[in-house]
């Protein structure tokens, strides 16, 4: 849902490993690398720039968890609004790849103006991603 007439975001998160970030977000979502050192990796998420820089300690994990319909969802997360034939794709690649779900894909408000497919899951270093699709793009922020 992303065009040129939007402007990108940026933004950057903690990681321990950055071989196992590279792996993960390289090697599992299959984003471009950009420009790196030692402590730090650009990674292209379709245009948006998100960063995983180096942050010694134990993976951190979720800070708490909130109600969504009958889930609970990881906060904080991020991730893309795909259209449904690539959420599906890409959750068939996540299941390739062994990805251990938090919330599995699954169809979210079905029936109802906001009806998306949802899917959570943890980087490596704790952090967690939602990707998901509406039904119908143009109910994004449908109240």
């Amino acid at each position: 849902m992303t065009s040129g007439t939007r402007p990108g975001f940026h933004l950057a998160i903690p990681v321990d490993d950055l071989a196992r970030a590279r792996e993960f977000y390289g090697g599992v979502l299959g984003l471009p690398e950009g420009r790196s050192t030692g402590t730090w990796v650009d990674w292209d998420l379709r245009g948006h720039q998100v960063v995983t820089h180096v942050v010694p300690g134990p993976p951190r994990g979720p800070a708490g968890h909130g109600s969504v319909g009958e889930h609970r969802v990881p906060v904080p997360h991020f991730g893309l609004l795909l259209d449904v034939a690539d959420f599906h794709a890409f959750s068939a690649r996540l299941r390739d790849a062994g990805t251990a779900f938090v919330i599995e894909p699954v169809l979210r408000f079905a029936g109802e103006p906001a009806e998306q497919w949802t899917m959570f899951f943890l980087d490596p270093a704790g952090n967690a991603l939602e990707f998901k699709a509406f039904t119908d793009e143009a109910q994004v922020f449908a109240r």
